[in-house]
């Protein structure tokens, strides 16, 4: 059974929609990617995916259930969210917001237990923020930031994470560490992962599978198809740029 299902998914805003017609999946152990050009609907379908946007037309299931029906802690366990942009948190220190990742599973007095504090813990010194953990959020980097949000998903240890542009922000040196921490929690720790992403590149060598959002589409295929099937530079299409399959990125011509 698949963690995550989409099934003729339609997202939009005002009565238009952006992609239409949408069908698919996410399985445990695998790490897949959404690319697109800006615009084209990335960040409203994966919102769409985890509940906080609701889909013009279509059902979302996970694990089997409707999320309609799944109140919000309920969803919390099943999904972690990484959306883009820096945390409005106030005062809050870096430990603080990583340990609000395990609210889902405290209760209401959100008092953490030694397991808690063991998955707060290494959920920053996996996304190397343990040494901001003192740090007030607002003082960090955008970098930074993004890298403690992460971490804060990592800490709620979901079967599923959800990221919209968790690169955005990042040098190329943590980019490719985040993206092979995200393709290791998937293969290593057999969580589904789904992030969108501009870094095409990257994409096609560590993730296991791609989404292409193109023409109010969903294309879904194996990285190696995204290769070799054309549709990658269908869907890029620009005068004077060519796909390189060899090397999975656009040179010009």
């Amino acid at each position: 059974m698949s963690l995550l299902r989409a099934t003729g998914l339609a997202v939009g805003f005002g009565g238009q929609p952006l992609i239409e017609g949408v069908d698919l999946h996410l399985n445990a152990g695998e790490c897949v990617a959404l690319i697109g050009l800006n615009g084209a609907g990335k960040s409203t379908l994966v919102n769409s995916l985890a509940g906080l946007h609701d889909p013009m037309a279509g059902r979302v299931e996970v694990e089997g259930r409707p999320l309609t029906e799944l109140s919000a802690n309920e969803r919390a366990k099943r999904i972690a969210m990484v959306l883009t942009g820096r945390p409005q948190v106030g005062l809050l220190d870096v430990r603080t917001l990583v340990a609000l990742g395990r609210q889902p599973w405290t209760g209401h007095f959100g008092r953490l237990a030694a397991k808690d504090l063991d998955r707060v813990q290494n959920a920053m010194i996996a996304t190397d923020t343990l040494p901001l953990a003192d740090r007030a959020v607002s003082q960090l980097s955008d970098g930074e930031a993004q890298r403690v949000l992460i971490a804060r998903a990592l800490a709620q240890d979901t079967a599923m994470l959800l990221l919209d542009e968790p690169m955005a922000f990042l040098d190329l040196v943590n980019r490719v560490r985040i993206l092979r921490l995200l393709r290791d929690l998937a293969h290593e720790q057999h969580k589904g992962v789904l992030l969108s992403t501009h870094d095409l590149g990257s994409a096609l060598e560590l993730c296991d599978r791609i989404f292409l959002v193109h023409d109010r589409q969903l294309w879904s295929g194996t990285t190696d198809e995204a290769r070799t099937s054309g549709f990658l530079q269908r869907a890029f299409a620009v005068e004077g740029l060519q796909f390189d399959a060899g090397t999975g990125s656009f040179r010009s011509v």
